[in-house]
């Protein structure tokens, strides 16, 4: 099985201040749709955060709530923190602010990882690499902390430690699944596009 690990610190400057997380979306908290598609092929959920009080309120017990060991890291911090103290070998590790995170996405990454025995899998979409909805083997936690300890934590230079693989567009639709996944909400202007758009669905 997996844990999917839910990155949800940061300052949320872009958002007003206000934790996207805990944005309501379809008459549910974006965390609760995350944890509900999660929990489809996860058996341990963990969400990351510097301020937990709000999530203490809205979470279901059975989810783990946890904070960083390495402080103002950005997402290796919370990556580092998660993959640490999570009881599998392999954690689906996603951002706080995608509201149409994909099990599907994540199984075919799973069997694409223990195929070849990748420490990660990450999505090209777009030509883009999504690191925050990606696998990582519960060893990545080492390496982060190898380049957390060089000063460095830029996301990306994690690759560098790793034997890893990336899956583009083709590959997912060829199970059936489009880029849609790795859609983000970054802004409130974001968040409105994506409230009317679920309007119009109904």
């Amino acid at each position: 099985m997996l844990t999917g690990i839910i990155l949800a610190g940061g300052d949320h400057q872009r958002m007003g201040g206000e934790n996207r997380a805990l944005l309501p979306i379809g008459g549910e908290l974006l965390v609760h749709r995350q944890i509900h598609e999660m929990g489809k092929i996860c058996d341990e959920i963990i969400i990351v955060t510097d301020e937990p009080r709000p999530f203490l309120r809205v979470i279901d017990p059975s989810v783990r709530i946890i904070t960083d060991f390495y402080s103002g890291k950005g997402p290796l911090g919370g990556m580092h923190a998660g993959l640490s103290l999570m009881v599998n070998d392999t954690a689906w590790v996603a951002a706080c602010d995608m509201p149409f995170l994909s099990s599907g996405a994540a199984e075919v990454m799973q069997r694409f990882m223990d195929d070849f025995g990748f420490d990660a899998v990450v999505p090209r979409i777009g030509g883009r690499l999504e690191m925050l909805h990606a696998l990582y083997g519960k060893k990545t936690a080492d390496s982060i902390r190898l380049l957390l300890n060089t000063g460095d934590h830029r996301l990306d230079q994690l690759l560098h430690f790793l034997r890893w693989a990336d899956m583009d567009n083709d590959q997912f639709a060829a199970h059936g699944i489009d880029g849609s996944f790795v859609t983000t909400i970054k802004t409130r202007d974001d968040y409105e596009k994506l409230l009317t758009a679920n309007r119009a669905a109904k």
